[in-house]
């Protein structure tokens, strides 16, 4: 059952009507504790991106820098949003939850249609990321063939530790998280004292107005950030979800920008532009920088590649638990709702598995470089959109409230932190460019005759 709101008194929320109750069973499972929720959360957004995304945004120039430090920005208030919708609905699929208690199924559906499709689509381009790395260790050559197997490999590996279960699932969130936090922060500490000032190149390359420059580059990095609300989607798995969420939310969002922030501008520093133009491993290379030898550049490709495997392995579980808590309530197909012996969705992990496979199948031929791009900017237009939803969903909330029920401060800052978080959200999606909107939408309307589908058939059995 959807949980009614728990917030004290004096929370500005609590003006709006609890949530209707959900169908079907809920699981009691409660695996995931403050140290695992906030390990999933650092874990889901320091995977691919930081290994790779310096490279991908080196061509705009060092105004990406600054793109970087205003997602940190959006990404602290989006989880500072998470956390009070949280509060209201305590349960697994939050960000499909939230738009359907304030508009709807149909607006709950499209949330988590599209956040489904951003998480297969996010889990191919996390495996294609691997690639870079791997040629690091084993040189491939440029073999389209062997860098499509490893890309595979990568895909397959974490979503068998999947059906194992949640609690596992955590562990080896909070395990991969340390391997990976630890030597990126050396990195992004101990790098800054060998930074080469004229390796950051010109502070806008990409030719177009710095305006333009900054929100394309932003839409290329919210890719890194994606992961922000995991703790609120995996809700109904975490002990005392009404304030485990939000803390875990904040604090991982906050330690992830921080390695965020330091690590690019070490890379930036430590690679020259026209080098990193070109990279398929810049922390390989920036660790190189400070060696002087190969074998640094060797020990950091190891750590991106357990980093990005451990990072599938939580995206994973969130591709499978956000249609299963739709397909409970009959607006996705009925697979997606059964519950392994481990508490995962393993149909849902099959059908994120299957079609990330394909998507890496079809599109690795234009080459490793120009499918990361591709699938990151679908993945910024896909995951802004569930964003942008519970944004909406907590402004309309707000707007329900009377003056009885909200302290004056608390419902200016809640009102700010949700319109900003719209507002970014919509600034991203206007970033992505227009092919990016084009494919995305494309993947979003989709899904409406599957909805028509599903609801058609519902209501006549509700009837009867």
């Amino acid at each position: 059952m959807t949980a009614p709101n728990t917030a004290d008194s004096t929370d500005s929320t609590e003006a709006a009507e609890p949530a209707e109750p959900e169908t079907g069973p809920v699981s009691p499972r409660r695996t995931f504790g403050p140290a695992a929720a906030t390990a999933l959360v650092m874990g889901n957004i320091i995977g691919g991106g930081i290994f790779a995304l310096p490279a991908t945004v080196a061509p705009y120039g060092t105004v990406s820098l600054l793109a970087f430090v205003v997602l940190s920005v959006a990404a602290v208030l989006l989880a500072l949003l998470f956390g009070k919708l949280a509060r209201r609905s305590p349960v697994t699929g939050g960000l499909y939850v939230y738009p359907r208690d304030a508009f709807g199924p149909f607006a709950g559906f499209l949330s988590a249609w599209s956040y489904w499709t951003m998480c297969w689509v996010s889990i191919a381009a996390l495996a294609v990321a691997v690639v870079g790395y791997v040629d690091v260790l084993i040189p491939l050559h440029g073999n389209h063939l062997a860098e499509g197997l490893v890309a595979l490999a990568a895909l397959w590996l974490p979503a068998a530790a999947n059906f194992a279960g949640t609690r596992w699932v955590g562990a080896v969130q909070i395990v991969s998280t340390i391997l990976k936090f630890v030597p990126l922060l050396l990195v992004a500490t101990i790098g800054l004292f060998f930074v080469d000032a004229d390796n950051f190149g010109p502070f806008n390359a990409s030719g177009d107005s710095v305006p333009g420059a900054l929100a394309a580059s932003a839409a290329l990095l919210l890719y890194s950030f994606l992961g922000v609300e995991s703790a609120a989607v995996s809700a109904g798995e975490v002990d005392d979800p009404e304030r485990t969420v939000g803390r875990a939310s904040i604090l991982g969002t906050l330690g992830s920008a921080l390695v965020y922030i330091l690590g690019t501008v070490a890379v930036f520093g430590l690679v020259p532009h026209d080098k990193l133009v070109d990279s398929g491993a810049p922390f390989a290379d920036a660790v190189d920088a400070i060696t002087g030898g190969h074998w640094g550049g060797t020990a950091i490709a190891l750590v991106a590649v357990a980093s990005i495997v451990g990072c599938l392995n939580g995206w994973i579980l969130m591709a499978a638990q956000m249609p299963y808590a739709a397909a409970r309530d009959g607006l996705f197909p009925a697979p997606f709702a059964r519950v392994g012996k481990g508490g995962v969705p393993g149909f849902g992990v099959w059908a994120c598995v299957v079609l990330g496979t394909l998507l890496i199948a079809l599109n690795y031929t234009a080459g490793p470089d120009t499918t990361f791009r591709v699938l990151v900017l679908i993945t910024t237009f896909t995951g802004c959109v569930p964003y942008l939803l519970s944004a909406a969903a907590q402004l309309y909330w707000l707007a329900r409230g009377t003056r009885e029920q909200v302290r004056p401060a608390g419902l200016a800052r809640d009102l700010i932190v949700a319109a900003l978080s719209f507002a970014f959200s919509f600034w991203l999606i206007a970033g992505a460019g227009y092919a990016a909107v084009y494919q995305g939408v494309l993947f979003l309307f989709a899904g409406i005759p599957v909805y028509v589908w599903l609801r058609g058939r519902r209501e006549p059995a509700e009837a009867s």
